[in-house]
Protein backbone atom coordinates (compact mmCIF):
# COMPACT_ATOMS: atom_id res chain seq x y z
CA UNK A 1 0.00 0.00 0.00
CA UNK A 2 1.50 3.56 -0.74
CA UNK A 3 1.63 6.34 2.03
CA UNK A 4 0.60 8.66 -0.61
CA UNK A 5 -3.18 7.00 -1.56
CA UNK A 6 -6.36 7.40 0.70
CA UNK A 7 -5.44 4.69 2.82
CA UNK A 8 -2.06 5.20 3.60
CA UNK A 9 -2.65 7.46 6.96
CA UNK A 10 -5.43 4.31 7.69
CA UNK A 11 -2.28 1.94 6.94
CA UNK A 12 -0.27 4.17 9.44
CA UNK A 13 -2.66 3.99 12.48
CA UNK A 14 -2.72 -0.12 11.80
CA UNK A 15 1.19 -0.17 12.49
CA UNK A 16 1.01 1.93 15.59
CA UNK A 17 -1.68 -0.05 17.41
CA UNK A 18 0.16 -3.41 16.46
CA UNK A 19 2.96 -2.10 18.46
CA UNK A 20 0.85 -3.19 21.57
CA UNK A 21 0.39 -6.79 20.72
CA UNK A 22 3.77 -6.82 19.40
CA UNK A 23 5.40 -6.34 22.67
CA UNK A 24 3.69 -9.28 24.44
CA UNK A 25 4.84 -11.88 22.20
CA UNK A 26 7.21 -14.47 22.82
CA UNK A 27 10.96 -13.62 22.34
CA UNK A 28 9.91 -10.07 22.42
CA UNK A 29 8.68 -9.21 25.84
CA UNK A 30 12.09 -10.01 27.55
CA UNK A 31 13.67 -6.66 25.47
CA UNK A 32 10.65 -5.02 26.75
CA UNK A 33 11.29 -4.50 29.96
CA UNK A 34 14.29 -2.03 30.17
CA UNK A 35 12.62 1.19 27.74
CA UNK A 36 9.62 0.39 29.90
CA UNK A 37 11.38 1.04 33.60
CA UNK A 38 13.29 3.84 31.73
CA UNK A 39 10.41 5.39 30.36
CA UNK A 40 8.28 5.19 34.04
CA UNK A 41 11.09 6.61 35.68
CA UNK A 42 12.15 9.32 33.64
CA UNK A 43 8.33 10.19 33.39
CA UNK A 44 7.66 10.08 37.29
CA UNK A 45 10.95 12.47 37.65
CA UNK A 46 9.85 14.78 35.58
CA UNK A 47 6.05 14.96 36.59
CA UNK A 48 7.57 15.49 39.89
CA UNK A 49 10.24 18.14 39.73
CA UNK A 50 7.38 19.89 37.46
CA UNK A 51 4.88 20.00 40.24
CA UNK A 52 7.58 21.20 42.86
CA UNK A 53 8.53 23.55 40.22
CA UNK A 54 5.42 25.31 39.88
CA UNK A 55 4.54 25.01 43.54
CA UNK A 56 7.51 26.95 44.66
CA UNK A 57 6.80 29.41 41.32
CA UNK A 58 3.63 29.91 42.35
CA UNK A 59 4.32 30.43 46.39
CA UNK A 60 7.52 33.08 45.45
CA UNK A 61 6.20 35.36 42.95
CA UNK A 62 2.39 35.08 43.61
CA UNK A 63 1.99 34.92 47.47
CA UNK A 64 -0.28 37.80 47.43
CA UNK A 65 -2.20 37.19 44.87
CA UNK A 66 -6.03 35.95 45.46
CA UNK A 67 -5.93 32.19 45.37
CA UNK A 68 -8.76 32.11 42.99
CA UNK A 69 -5.96 33.80 40.50
CA UNK A 70 -3.29 31.90 41.90
CA UNK A 71 -4.86 28.83 40.50
CA UNK A 72 -5.95 29.94 37.29
CA UNK A 73 -2.24 30.87 36.36
CA UNK A 74 -1.00 27.93 38.01
CA UNK A 75 -2.93 25.52 35.96
CA UNK A 76 -1.89 27.84 32.77
CA UNK A 77 1.61 27.47 33.24
CA UNK A 78 0.94 23.99 34.03
CA UNK A 79 -0.68 23.57 30.61
CA UNK A 80 2.84 25.02 28.83
CA UNK A 81 4.93 22.99 31.30
CA UNK A 82 2.99 20.13 29.93
CA UNK A 83 3.65 20.76 26.52
CA UNK A 84 7.15 21.46 26.99
CA UNK A 85 7.63 18.45 28.97
CA UNK A 86 5.73 16.39 26.66
CA UNK A 87 8.62 16.62 23.79
CA UNK A 88 11.54 17.09 25.96
CA UNK A 89 10.42 13.70 28.12
CA UNK A 90 9.97 12.08 25.12
CA UNK A 91 13.97 13.23 23.32
CA UNK A 92 15.48 12.35 26.85
CA UNK A 93 13.75 9.13 27.09
CA UNK A 94 14.50 8.14 23.98
CA UNK A 95 18.32 9.21 24.00
CA UNK A 96 18.46 6.93 27.44
CA UNK A 97 16.56 3.85 26.32
CA UNK A 98 18.11 4.11 22.79
CA UNK A 99 20.19 1.27 23.00
CA UNK A 100 17.91 -1.36 24.14
CA UNK A 101 15.43 0.02 21.59
CA UNK A 102 17.63 -0.76 18.63
CA UNK A 103 18.09 -4.51 20.54
CA UNK A 104 13.89 -4.16 20.73
CA UNK A 105 13.73 -3.59 17.08
CA UNK A 106 15.75 -6.38 16.53
CA UNK A 107 13.59 -8.90 17.85
CA UNK A 108 10.24 -7.85 16.46
CA UNK A 109 12.01 -7.99 13.51
CA UNK A 110 12.47 -11.53 13.94
CA UNK A 111 9.19 -12.45 15.02
CA UNK A 112 8.07 -11.24 11.79
CA UNK A 113 10.05 -13.18 10.67
CA UNK A 114 12.54 -10.68 8.41
CA UNK A 115 15.76 -10.67 10.85
CA UNK A 116 18.07 -13.74 11.70
CA UNK A 117 19.28 -16.19 14.54
CA UNK A 118 19.22 -13.64 18.16
CA UNK A 119 23.04 -12.51 18.85
CA UNK A 120 23.89 -13.69 22.64
CA UNK A 121 24.15 -10.81 24.91
CA UNK A 122 27.67 -9.30 25.62
CA UNK A 123 28.90 -6.06 26.72
CA UNK A 124 31.03 -4.61 23.91
CA UNK A 125 28.05 -5.36 22.01
CA UNK A 126 25.79 -3.54 24.09
CA UNK A 127 28.54 -0.57 24.15
CA UNK A 128 28.92 -0.76 20.47
CA UNK A 129 25.31 -0.21 20.56
CA UNK A 130 25.35 3.07 23.04
CA UNK A 131 27.79 4.61 20.59
CA UNK A 132 25.76 4.16 17.30
CA UNK A 133 22.30 5.39 18.58
CA UNK A 134 23.85 8.25 21.34
CA UNK A 135 25.36 9.81 17.66
CA UNK A 136 22.21 9.22 16.19
CA UNK A 137 19.93 10.54 18.63
CA UNK A 138 22.32 13.37 18.90
CA UNK A 139 21.65 14.65 15.20
CA UNK A 140 18.54 13.47 15.06
CA UNK A 141 18.07 16.39 18.32
CA UNK A 142 19.64 18.72 16.11
CA UNK A 143 17.10 18.33 13.29
CA UNK A 144 14.39 18.55 15.93
CA UNK A 145 15.52 22.00 16.76
CA UNK A 146 16.35 23.97 13.95
CA UNK A 147 12.83 22.72 12.78
CA UNK A 148 10.78 23.48 15.96
CA UNK A 149 12.37 27.07 16.63
CA UNK A 150 10.44 29.37 13.90
CA UNK A 151 7.52 27.26 15.52
CA UNK A 152 8.35 28.54 18.48
CA UNK A 153 8.35 32.40 16.68
CA UNK A 154 4.83 31.54 15.49
CA UNK A 155 3.32 30.72 19.04
CA UNK A 156 4.05 34.16 20.28
CA UNK A 157 3.36 36.36 16.94
CA UNK A 158 -0.55 37.58 17.77
CA UNK A 159 -2.99 36.59 15.07
CA UNK A 160 -0.42 33.93 13.45
CA UNK A 161 -0.62 32.09 16.81
CA UNK A 162 -4.03 31.19 16.19
CA UNK A 163 -2.56 28.29 13.81
CA UNK A 164 0.26 27.18 16.29
CA UNK A 165 -1.84 24.43 18.08
CA UNK A 166 -2.23 22.82 14.64
CA UNK A 167 1.43 23.02 13.65
CA UNK A 168 2.61 21.86 16.79
CA UNK A 169 0.31 18.49 16.44
CA UNK A 170 1.53 17.53 12.88
CA UNK A 171 5.10 18.72 13.88
CA UNK A 172 4.86 16.26 16.92
CA UNK A 173 3.57 13.60 15.06
CA UNK A 174 6.36 13.88 12.49
CA UNK A 175 8.68 13.96 15.15
CA UNK A 176 7.35 10.59 16.92
CA UNK A 177 7.32 8.70 13.61
CA UNK A 178 10.86 9.72 12.40
CA UNK A 179 12.22 8.53 16.61
CA UNK A 180 10.93 5.45 16.46
CA UNK A 181 11.33 4.14 12.61
CA UNK A 182 15.09 5.23 12.93
CA UNK A 183 15.58 2.06 15.33
CA UNK A 184 15.08 -0.47 12.57
CA UNK A 185 16.41 1.68 9.90
CA UNK A 186 19.46 2.10 12.08
CA UNK A 187 19.59 -1.75 13.02
CA UNK A 188 20.02 -1.61 8.67
CA UNK A 189 22.68 0.76 9.19
CA UNK A 190 20.32 3.09 6.96
CA UNK A 191 21.27 7.29 8.27
CA UNK A 192 19.65 9.62 9.60
CA UNK A 193 18.97 11.40 6.47
CA UNK A 194 17.81 8.70 4.34
CA UNK A 195 15.24 7.61 7.09
CA UNK A 196 13.43 11.55 6.36
CA UNK A 197 13.97 10.76 2.70
CA UNK A 198 11.88 7.51 3.36
CA UNK A 199 9.27 9.35 5.39
CA UNK A 200 8.39 12.12 3.24
CA UNK A 201 8.10 9.59 0.42
CA UNK A 202 5.02 7.95 2.05
CA UNK A 203 3.79 11.23 4.37
CA UNK A 204 0.40 10.08 5.32
CA UNK A 205 1.99 6.52 6.32
CA UNK A 206 4.51 8.50 8.12
CA UNK A 207 1.38 11.06 9.55
CA UNK A 208 -0.69 8.34 10.65
CA UNK A 209 1.62 6.68 12.93
CA UNK A 210 3.06 9.71 14.17
CA UNK A 211 -0.82 10.56 15.16
CA UNK A 212 -1.68 7.68 16.58
CA UNK A 213 1.95 7.50 18.70
CA UNK A 214 1.09 11.26 19.69
CA UNK A 215 -2.29 10.39 21.17
CA UNK A 216 -0.29 7.21 23.30
CA UNK A 217 2.12 9.38 24.37
CA UNK A 218 -0.46 12.25 25.55
CA UNK A 219 -2.48 9.23 27.37
CA UNK A 220 -2.31 8.68 31.08
CA UNK A 221 -0.97 4.92 31.92
CA UNK A 222 -1.04 4.42 27.59
CA UNK A 223 2.31 6.75 27.80
CA UNK A 224 4.22 4.59 30.12
CA UNK A 225 4.44 2.14 27.30
CA UNK A 226 4.27 4.57 24.86
CA UNK A 227 7.82 3.60 23.95
CA UNK A 228 7.98 0.07 23.96
CA UNK A 229 4.45 0.24 21.55
CA UNK A 230 6.16 3.00 19.25
CA UNK A 231 9.48 1.05 18.81
CA UNK A 232 7.31 -2.26 17.86
CA UNK A 233 4.98 -0.89 15.40
CA UNK A 234 7.26 1.06 13.74
CA UNK A 235 9.43 -1.80 12.96
CA UNK A 236 6.25 -3.27 11.60
CA UNK A 237 5.55 -0.26 9.68
CA UNK A 238 9.41 -1.16 8.07
CA UNK A 239 8.93 -4.19 7.31
CA UNK A 240 5.67 -3.67 5.90
CA UNK A 241 6.64 -0.47 3.81
CA UNK A 242 9.82 0.31 4.29
CA UNK A 243 11.97 -2.40 4.21
CA UNK A 244 14.18 -2.56 1.08
CA UNK A 245 12.66 -5.64 -1.10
Amino acid sequence: MSGTSAGGFVAGVRHALRGFRLITAPGVRGFVVVPLLINISLFVLALIGTSHALDAAVARYLASWPEWSQWIVWLLFALLAAIAVFFTFTLVANIVASPFNGMLAEAVERHLGHGGVAPEFSWGRLLAEVRRTVVAELRKLLYIALRALPLVVISVIPVINVAAPGLWLLFGAWMLCLEYLDCPHGNHGALFPRVVDAMRERRRLALGFGMTMTFITIVPVLNFIAMPVGVAGATSLYCGHYRPQ
